[in-house]
C-alpha cells in the first residue's frame, strides 16, 4: 500500500514482539543512564525525508516529564507519537492512530500513562471531591471519569491515583479494541496493543498484563 500523503510503499520493519522488545531494551538503557543522543548526521536527515517507518505508535500524556523518545531511548523516525493530557481518546486522536495503522503499518501500539498524572488527579478531584475545573478541561476529564467508576474512593490518595492511572490506560485500550478498526486489526492479527505506566520515580516503564 502507498501512503497518499507522503508517498512510497510501507512494509513493517519488524514484528509486534520485536517492537516491544526494542521498547523494553531502550527503557532499560534509559533507566541505567546508558542512553546517548549524538548530533544527527545529515545522512540520517536525508534518509528520513524519503519517508517514515516507525516501529511503534505510542499514545501518551502531554506531561513534560514523560517524553517517549527519551524514555525508550529511541531515535528520529523510530516512534510515531500522539500526546494528549491524560492519554485520552478523542476523534482526532483516534484518527491519528488509524493513520498510523493504515498508512504507516506500525505493528505495535502502546497506551502509556504515568505516575502523578495531573489530568487523572483532576478527574479524581471532580468525581470524589466535587471540584469543578474550567470548561474545556471538564470536556477533557469527561474522557477519564468512566475509568474511575470501579475504584475504591477510600484508598489513600497515592494508591487511588496509581489505581486510577492504570484504570485509565486500560479503558483507553478497551475503547481502541472495541472500535471497528480495532476489531478488524484484531481479526487480522497484524497489530498488537499493550498498556504501560511510566514510573516518575525510577524512569521505568511497566507494561501491563
Amino acid at each position: 500500500m502507498r501512503n497518499p500523503i507522503v508517498g512510497g510503499p510501507f512494509i513493517p520493519t519488524c514484528t509486534a514482539a520485536e517492537a516491544l522488545a526494542r521498547l523494553k531494551s531502550g527503557n532499560s538503557r534509559f533507566v541505567r543512564g546508558k542512553v546517548h543522543f549524538p548530533t544527527v548526521q545529515k545522512e540520517v536527515l536525508a534518509d528520513l525525508v524519503k519517508g517514515q517507518k516507525p516501529y511503534a505508535t505510542i499514545l501518551g500524556c502531554s506531561d513534560s516529564r514523560v517524553p517517549p523518545e527519551l524514555v525508550f531511548g529511541a531515535g528520529l523516525g523510530d516512534l510515531f507519537i500522539v500526546r494528549v493530557a491524560g492519554n485520552v481518546l478523542g476523534a482526532s486522536i483516534a484518527g491519528t492512530l488509524q493513520y498510523a495503522s493504515a498508512y504507516l503499518h506500525t505493528p505495535l501500539f502502546v497506551v502509556m500513562g504515568h505516575h502523578g498524572c495531573g489530568a487523572v488527579q483532576a478527574a479524581i478531584a471532580a468525581k470524589f471531591h466535587g471540584a469543578r475545573p474550567p470548561g474545556r478541561i471538564r470536556a477533557l476529564l469527561a474522557n477519564i471519569l468512566p475509568a474511575l467508576d470501579d475504584l475504591d474512593a477510600t484508598l489513600p490518595p497515592a494508591q487511588l491515583l496509581q489505581a486510577a492511572v492504570e484504570s485509565n490506560v486500560r479503558r483507553t485500550m478497551r475503547l481502541l479494541l472495541d472500535s471497528p478498526e480495532g476489531m478488524a486489526r484484531s481479526r487480522e492479527g497484524t497489530v498488537k496493543l499493550v498498556g504501560a505506566v511510566y514510573e516518575l520515580e525510577s524512569g521505568l516503564v511497566r507494561f501491563l498484563d
